[in-house]
């Protein structure tokens, strides 16, 4: 068992609990987050970067001067990639940088990315959002009762408006539902603070990856 910062709503600090984080594997497989990290990455991607050609580079198709008996270079149109704004040679084209990995891989990123934050102790337990209406003040107050410095992520069990609003305008913060976070999501925020149903979703979700 580990034990983590739990928080009742309503209540001003948070007391430990005891959450067993083998349910989200016994080590962290660190080759297999690496490679959905790198996938992530890449798929965020936008691939519009473009280069001209020596074809695609205005300018006269005429040879510059003579073949020969000249005393310079052969030159066979002022477009080379040789020449100061002439084409680039084997530059970049608008690309798809994306591509998947198997289903089972991605959800073990997911389950050693959280089973990391147990170990680094930062992850943080939320009885639930009660959040009657849009609440900036409440969330910041929330995150520091828990004890979570710096970025956050708040995951719910469930998309709720209200939550999302709360948090949209804090720099540093952002929501997920628990059917839509995935390990990079988890790694690119320092804390990670659940609710109790966003914990047991989350649990399922791991059940579903074997090494």
């Amino acid at each position: 068992m580990s034990q983590v910062p739990f928080l009742k709503w309503g209540d001003a600090s948070a007391t430990p609990r005891d959450v067993d984080p083998n349910a989200f594997g016994e080590r962290v497989r660190a080759r297999v987050l690496y490679d959905a990290i790198i996938m992530y990455e890449a798929n965020r991607r936008v691939g519009t970067q473009s280069t001209k050609g020596r074809t695609e580079v205005a300018g006269t198709s005429r040879k510059p001067w003579k073949q020969k008996h000249t005393g310079r270079a052969r030159v066979g149109q002022i477009q080379s990639p040789l020449w100061k704004g002439g084409g680039v040679a084997h530059g970049p084209k608008p690309r798809d940088y994306s591509y998947a990995m198997p289903k089972q891989a991605r959800s073990v990123a997911l389950r050693s990315a959280i089973r990391s934050k147990f170990d680094d102790g930062e992850l943080f337990l939320v009885e639930r959002f009660g959040f009657d209406a849009p609440s900036t003040k409440s969330v910041v107050k929330l995150l520091q009762s828990v004890g979570a410095k710096g970025k956050s992520l708040i995951v719910s069990e469930s998309r709720d408006e209200n939550l999302w609003k709360s948090a949209r305008n804090i720099h540093g913060v952002e929501v997920r539902t628990a059917s839509d976070v995935n390990a990079y999501d988890v790694l690119r925020f320092r804390n990670l603070v659940l609710s109790e149903g966003a914990l047991s979703r989350l649990q399922e979700r791991a059940g579903n990856a074997t090494d």
